[in-house]
């Protein structure tokens, strides 16, 4: 048997959007099970993120810490943003996200995991990339607001966040993910056997 995800969609009989927000929506459809019953599902409807493991020469990630309003949580994060513009590319949008929240830029970009959030109750879908070859970015710094101005910014090794992770002490989904593949990778075929970073992403198709 071959472990692989694969596309499928249910018959829907009806939809209607409840909500819509300023960046995601709420979506409830009425799907067709199995058994020819008929059940609402109600679901977030989300653009689609981007998230960056940015790794120094010194083994070292780049993190920030930031308010999480819904969890009530300051959390310790990698770099991460939406997909604001439809179809945009999202090494680009990775790319940007680097600059803005941590003014450092790659010279090697790969994608080290795909990734659905929270499958049962929305469908975002997000691409962590790993960064590599760092350095200081060019220009001023981006302008931040809002829960980005109390941000703090780190480099911590990578087995501290590895500690970390497993001690139930790093929650953020995109940070625990994209450490834990890291590790992986690293005992796996190595990191220059990722996929590179224009590899297709069938949950948010691009143009290359």
């Amino acid at each position: 048997m071959t472990i692989k995800d694969t596309p499928e969609e249910w018959e829907i009989r009806g939809t209607g959007t409840p909500f819509t927000g300023n960046k995601t929506s709420v979506r409830t459809d009425d799907v067709v099970m199995p058994d020819g019953t008929v059940v609402h599902r109600d679901y977030q409807v989300h653009p689609g993120s981007v998230a960056v493991l940015a790794l120094d020469d010194a083994d070292r990630v780049v993190v920030l810490r930031q308010y999480r309003h819904p969890v009530r949580q300051k959390l310790w994060e990698i770099p991460a943003g939406l997909l604001d513009v439809a179809g945009e590319n999202p090494l680009h949008a990775a790319q940007r996200e680097l600059y803005e929240e941590a003014h450092v830029k790659a010279e090697d970009w790969r994608v080290l995991t795909d990734v659905y959030t929270t499958p049962g109750g929305c469908d975002e879908a997000v691409r962590i990339f790993l960064a590599r070859g760092l350095s200081e970015a060019e220009g001023d710094r981006f302008e931040v607001e809002h829960e980005e101005a109390d941000m703090e910014l780190a480099r911590i090794p990578v087995q501290e966040l590895v500690r970390g992770v497993l001690a139930g002490e790093l929650h953020n989904n995109c940070l625990v993910v994209g450490v834990l593949s890291l590790v992986a990778a690293r005992t796996g075929d190595g990191l220059d056997a990722l996929r590179p970073a224009q590899a297709p992403w069938p949950a948010r198709p691009f143009e290359a």
